[in-house]
């Protein structure tokens, strides 16, 4: 059994406060590590470190304000929480500066060794609230021994293309930073479920804490369903993903029955899709990191 033990901390940034803020996120990867010593992979909410207020009482300079290289002291100091702790770190997203001085959101995954091993910027801005450059490219990593995670932000979720494409990847779980502070975090949820049961993969969709956003973060799994939802305030979601479960469900089908990515492989060469220019192609031959079909 290939199993990812993750936990999915729904906290909160301090405010326009980037030491204090850098404090707490350390001080929970720490804890969790301290509390949980099964869990390989932790991850907080989307603009943590970039310690982004809550909408209403947002600045209209803070993004250029905390924006950071990529790679950069920032992320040394978070790959070294990695080293200390052992532990996979997706920690949440940053405004990140590029050479050319354009603005990302951007979420990392850093692994036990202090590396960065997968970096992606998020293609879907919330816009036009969102004013970072949207990405260009969805992008997926392995953890070594386990599997194949894809990297989400947020709004990305609302749009279909970003976790079938992370799934065509080999993505077998989709760890999706988020910060909602608004009504719409339903819809979220209902783009969550359907996200992980059309594609057959978990979904991690964490969202910030009351009251940098409205919580209700979620652990959903291959069949759509709801393993774990948070409440408004913090806490953190623990949970143990058996990764072989993907294969089980795309293989016999969501609860037994639905088999869509079978049904696209064999015959989505043939299905005209103009919007993009072209057809369905079948997945790489590669699969995932774990040697099974994803």
């Amino acid at each position: 059994m290939r199993t990812l033990a993750v936990a999915a901390i729904q906290t909160t940034p301090i405010a326009h406060d980037l030491d204090a803020t850098w404090e707490r996120f350390a001080d929970r990867v720490r804890a969790v590590r301290a509390a949980f010593p099964h869990v390989q992979l932790v991850v907080v909410p989307e603009l943590m470190l970039a310690a982004e207020a809550p909408l209403l009482q947002a600045r209209a300079d803070w993004m250029a304000e905390a924006a950071v290289p990529v790679p950069g002291p920032l992320t040394d100091r978070i790959g070294d929480l990695a080293r200390e702790t052992g532990l996979w770190l997706v920690p949440g997203s940053l405004y990140e500066r590029a050479p050319d001085g354009r603005i990302y959101n951007t979420a990392i995954a850093v692994s036990p060794q202090g590396e960065i091993a997968a970096k992606y910027r998020k293609v879907f801005p919330w816009q036009p609230y969102e004013t970072t450059e949207p990405g260009d490219e969805f992008v997926v990593f392995d953890l070594p021994g386990i599997g194949r995670a894809g990297l989400a932000i947020c709004y990305d979720g609302s749009f279909p293309e970003t976790v079938r494409q992370l799934a065509w990847l080999g993505a077998e779980v989709v760890i999706q930073p988020t910060l909602t502070t608004t009504r719409d975090r339903d819809m979220e949820l209902v783009c969550a479920r359907a996200n992980a049961w059309t594609n057959q993969v978990y979904v991690v969709n964490l969202n910030a804490a009351d009251p940098a956003g409205v919580g209700a973060s979620a652990i959903v799994d291959p069949e759509g369903i709801v393993r774990q939802q948070a409440g408004p305030g913090e806490e953190v979601l623990v949970d143990v993903l058996d990764l072989d479960a993907v294969a089980r469900v795309r293989e016999f089908g969501t609860a037994g029955i639905n088999r869509p990515w079978a049904q696209l492989e064999r015959y989505g060469d043939r299905i005209k899709l103009p919007m993009y220019g072209g057809s369905f192609r079948p997945r790489p031959a590669d699969r995932t990191a774990g040697g099974t079909e994803a």
